[in-house]
């Protein structure tokens, strides 16, 4: 039986890429988005991947996907964090509510993938939790009040399962994205950006799956990725 992969946030982009790149490894891939017709178009055109409509921010449909995924198909091996909430504005503009639910699915869906995959995980004898992120999660720019402090708590919860559940054999990493992905819309608003502005969602699969295939003796916790014209 094939081991289990699942993503969750999967889009036309970074998510789409992570499913394609497990799927061709030939992992079950469990796909988990809000958008049902974004996740049968990837499911009709990648086998082993596997469409589960879920909004991420409802602890109770996480919960019930999750077990529809284990009884399907297994427990997941590798559990990666995708999906994303973000609320941009200064601290004077944004609105609360949007950013407890950006909190919502960057922060605690996080932490119910942890509490309720980690054990089968244990059971099994290893496995990876690894988190998508960006540079929001280590700085607080003004326009980024509402998105920032969502990602830096992300980052620490993850590190703080990465040193209760490491020593148990499991991989928790996070990956930092400090780019302009390359999709069609960021295209459309840097038109006039050359080709090596942006970060391409199959070189960061590449990378998740790296990290999800560490030898123990060599875990990273974290990576930050960015394309060699970026300024930082």
């Amino acid at each position: 039986m094939a081991a289990v992969a699942l993503v969750t946030g999967v889009g036309p982009g970074t998510g789409k890429s992570i499913v394609e790149r497990f799927a061709e490894a030939g992992y079950s891939v469990a796909m988990l988005a809000r958008s049902q017709e974004r996740l049968a178009h990837i499911e009709s055109a990648t086998p082993n991947a596997h469409a589960f409509v879920c909004d991420v921010a409802d602890d109770v449909a996480l919960a019930a996907t999750l077990s529809q995924v284990k009884e399907s198909f297994g427990a997941p091996a590798i559990v990666v964090h995708n999906a994303v909430g973000a609320e941009r504005g200064t601290y004077a503009e944004i609105d609360p509510q949007n950013m407890r639910r950006a909190f919502e699915i960057n922060t605690m869906a996080l932490l119910s993938l942890a509490k309720q995959l980690i054990p089968d995980m244990q059971a099994s004898g290893g496995g990876a939790l690894i988190c998508t992120g960006n540079t929001s999660a280590y700085r607080g720019k003004p326009r980024f009040a509402g998105f920032a402090p969502t990602k830096a708590a992300q980052r620490i919860l993850l590190e703080s399962i990465a040193r209760e559940a490491g020593p148990k054999g499991i991989h928790a990493a996070y990956v930092a994205i400090d780019a302009v992905i390359d999709l069609k819309w960021t295209r459309e608003f840097f038109a006039d950006k050359p080709d090596e502005f942006f970060c391409q969602p199959s070189d960061i699969a590449e990378e998740v799956f790296r990290i999800a295939h560490q030898p123990r003796s060599a875990w990273s916790f974290e990576s930050v990725i960015r394309p060699y014209g970026e300024v930082w």
